[in-house]
């Protein structure tokens, strides 16, 4: 009876760890990391950086100061606190992300009044060449809803045409996508113009690195489009792993593999895999699946990785309960 019972737990233990998302060698941090510096405790925006392969921007969600902090994805350590001079104090700092033009945008777009601030700012400085402690002066800009004042926690660059974009937050108050000037300017007002309805409750944002995908995160969920023509189309929903408070997502590198953050001390950054038609297209083509229509696998059916994940854990905690059942029949037949 024993030896079946521990065959049982072996086999459910190697079912459960199959389950975990498949990721791919996307470079440092595509397996997952978790944030060792004690001073990043309200981690609210992930972004890779495009100088440093494997390495992660990231920041603090209000109350730190003109902060940005540069993580190794292989040992979770802070190996640049870069110090953002020429700006103003940060009210609610809630996104980053990297633009082909060679800056970080760090964007101050929270609003815990509740979305009545009448303007928010987008932080812009050059990605440092060398990772070390270092202030940089760092562009203002302004910027406004046409729409009127909103909360929002996702700003988006897109990587191949630079443009900014920011996704509002709340479903209840209409969160929208929306999309700046072709080039933000410090001088003036920036009018960011809604272009499409997100139905879902959003705390960040990413764009894949070939641009053709845009992923869209809540505390619970997350939502992939394909990027078409400068406007989202909605292709399904990816698994979002359990966490405290999660407020980040990026793409690795090379595009197989989001990494979804949290808020908390030595918070942890958790990989899912993407398959099928989720995957951006350049992935796609590299694995001889994409004909650059943009179409998934038909033999994956359209089924993320997460769809699967689930699949195998349905089939773990199905194997469980049936090897509990069998196991208490026996014990009460034998007791007759």
């Amino acid at each position: 009876m024993r030896s079946l019972l521990c065959a049982a737990g072996a086999a459910g233990i190697l079912l459960f760890a199959a389950a975990g998302p498949a990721v791919a060698d996307g470079g440092g941090g595509a397996e997952g990391f978790t944030i060792e510096d004690p001073r990043i405790t309200e981690s609210s925006g992930l972004a890779a950086s495009r100088a440093h392969p494997g390495v992660y921007w990231t920041h603090n969600d209000s109350d730190d100061g003109p902060y940005v902090y540069a993580v190794d994805g292989r040992t979770g350590r802070t190996v640049a606190t870069v110090t953002l001079r020429g700006i103003g104090d940060p009210r609610d700092v809630e996104a980053v992300s990297v633009g082909p033009d060679g800056n970080v945008y760090v964007g101050d777009i929270g609003d815990n009044l509740g979305g009545t601030w009448n303007h928010v700012w987008i932080y812009r400085f050059p990605e440092p060449k060398r990772l070390r402690d270092q202030t940089v002066t760092a562009a203002q800009l302004t910027v406004k809803y046409d729409e009127g004042p909103r909360d929002a926690e996702s700003m988006m660059v897109h990587p191949k045409t630079g443009r900014v974009y920011i996704a509002s937050k709340k479903k209840s108050g209409g969160a929208a996508l929306y999309e700046g000037p072709e080039r933000l300017s410090a001088r003036g007002t920036n009018t960011f113009r809604r272009i499409a309805g997100i139905d879902q409750w959003v705390t960040d944002g990413a764009f894949s690195p070939d641009g053709t995908r845009l992923l869209l995160r809540g505390y619970f969920g997350a939502e992939m489009y394909r990027w078409e023509g400068g406007r989202p189309k909605d292709i399904g929903s990816v698994g979002v792993p359990l966490q405290m408070q999660g407020e980040s997502v990026t793409f690795t590198p090379d595009g197989r593999t989001l990494l979804f953050g949290s808020e908390g001390k030595g918070s942890q950054v958790q990989p899912v895999g993407l398959s099928g038609d989720q995957l951006p297209e350049s992935a796609k083509k590299a694995d001889g699946k994409g004909d650059g229509t943009g179409k998934g696998d038909p033999a994956d059916g359209g089924q993320g990785e997460a769809g699967k994940n689930r699949n195998v854990l349905l089939a773990a905690a199905t194997f469980g309960v049936a090897t509990v059942v069998v196991l208490a029949l026996r014990r009460m037949f034998r007791r007759r």
